[in-house]
């Protein structure tokens, strides 16, 4: 029996803390750093920190959460969550990625 659920397949969703941005990637640059487009409005250069850089595949035009540098916050970040498609489409839908829409 099927379940009706819209979210079904999609689990449990991270939102950003405080903090934390939305971004989405614009080039890859090599050696786990990305260009990304934060929600705050900012260009940033995000690395993929050591501990998730085997588990963590981004390509381009992909839905990531950002932590700024405490140093350096508005020109890098450290990438800390992919989001899936699935986790995308219901970000979209909560209304998330009003800010980074245009790079969709």
């Amino acid at each position: 029996m099927a379940n009706d659920n819209e979210d079904e397949g999609v689990g449990r969703v991270r939102t950003p803390d405080d903090g934390e941005f939305l971004a989405v990637v614009l080039n890859k640059m090599g050696y786990g750093r990305l260009k990304v487009y934060c929600s705050d409005g900012k260009e940033r250069m995000g690395r993929i920190p050591g501990s998730k850089r085997r588990r963590m595949w981004i390509d381009t035009d992909d839905v990531v959460l950002i932590e700024p540098w405490d140093i350096q916050g508005d020109e890098k970040c450290d990438i800390i969550w992919h989001y899936s498609n699935a986790q995308k489409d219901w970000l979209e839908d909560k209304g998330y990625l009003d800010e980074i829409k245009e790079f969709l």
